[in-house]
């Protein structure tokens, strides 16, 4: 059982958790929430890239980020989300391609410490100069 004064400290942690998250809040429910990063492990980057929305975390092993992404069509709410999962050495880089000129360019750090949203706009995916 809780003593009071473990409740009120409960209820002190929720309310600054839904104050920090409302003040991070879009303006207007019609924007999405972005989180760019950078990132360590087990933390969201929010994006979107294109017409697709992106939600991806890695987990950190042997020095490499096992990346995970979920990618869906924000315009459609019939659309399918696809799951992406790859395993990205230190500095190895992977594009989600969000329509045909945009892509979002996700990094692995040194040693897995963090994974970069790497903004590549003289290039597109896999490189190839426009």
């Amino acid at each position: 059982m809780f003593t009071r004064t473990h409740t009120r400290l409960l209820t002190l942690v929720a309310a600054t958790a839904l104050t920090t998250l409302a003040a991070n809040a879009p303006a207007r429910a019609e924007e999405p929430v972005e989180y760019l990063g950078p990132v360590g492990p087990h933390q969201p980057i929010l994006a979107s890239v294109g017409d697709k929305r992106v939600i991806a975390y890695y987990l950190p092993g042997n020095g490499r980020c096992g990346l995970e992404a979920i990618v869906w069509n924000q315009r459609h709410d019939d659309s399918n989300p696809e799951r992406v999962r790859i395993s990205l050495g230190p500095n190895q880089m992977v594009h989600i391609d969000g329509d045909p000129k945009h892509s979002l360019n996700l990094q692995c750090g040194d040693n897995a410490k963090q994974l970069t949203v790497v903004d590549t706009t003289e290039e597109i995916a896999f490189g190839a100069a426009e």
